[in-house]
């Protein structure tokens, strides 16, 4: 296959918000941001020029999947600090967000689910803009307002654990519907989760707390436990 180099240019030009791959016979995959077939021929613009080629060598065209991160994006905290600094800030239980973000998202801030719900609390595009959130997928952004929201929740709960939980999943409007837990398997099970991951965190923050205050008795000293020893 011959490649022709028709133009060089472009240089100062924007790059494309999106590019796709020209995925050539010859096994090459030309990142490109856009072409045009003229009879057998294809026309193909790459950053900074034009490639053409026969027809017939160019399998197909496939899309990016995802567009470039900005470079200058600066990286979130680890999921941990973001949940004791929103925690501290809300008055909630740093194990409790915890448990929920591992139940919803399993820690993945880019998690996507049915029904929409984003980042690593799970918030609904309508839920992520009534808490003036502009990016769910940002971490920052969406542990604070998730955090936020389920400070909300228990005290429109009086602290009831279960439906706040139920809320969180289904909606408070479906818990003021059926007057407690809706009857939906997945809020059901959801709150299970959530309340089995949550007790589960406790009990290993008590262990590591206990373990941490267990005092240890002095060594004694080899003379006197050669003594004993030899006795």
């Amino acid at each position: 296959m011959r490649l022709r180099l028709l133009l060089i240019v472009l240089a100062a030009a924007a790059p494309a918000a999106r590019a796709d791959y020209a995925v050539l016979r010859s096994g090459q995959r030309l990142h490109i941001t856009s072409y045009q077939q003229q009879n057998d021929r294809i026309e193909l613009c790459l950053e900074g020029g034009l490639v053409e080629i026969s027809a017939a060598d160019l399998i197909r065209i496939e899309p990016e999947e995802f567009l470039p991160v900005a470079r200058a994006q600066k990286p979130a905290p680890p999921v941990g600090e973001l949940v004791e600094a929103a925690a501290r800030r809300y008055g909630v239980d740093p194990e409790l967000v915890t448990s929920v973000i591992a139940v919803e998202s399993n820690f993945n801030a880019r998690a996507v689910s049915r029904r929409n719900a984003r980042g690593l609390m799970q918030l609904l595009p309508e839920t992520a803009s009534r808490l003036g959130v502009t990016d769910s997928f940002d971490p920052v952004q969406n542990v604070d307002a998730g955090t936020r929201y389920l400070r909300t929740l228990l005290d429109s709960y009086r602290y009831d654990l279960v439906l706040t939980l139920a809320a969180y999943n289904a909606g408070p409007d479906r818990v003021e519907q059926y007057r407690g837990v809706p009857p939906f398997s997945e809020t059901i099970s959801y709150v299970r989760r959530v309340r089995r991951e949550y007790q589960r965190r406790k009990s290993l923050a008590t262990l590591r707390g206990a373990a941490s205050h267990t005092s240890i008795p002095p060594r004694k000293s080899d003379n006197k436990s050669n003594r004993e020893i030899g006795s």
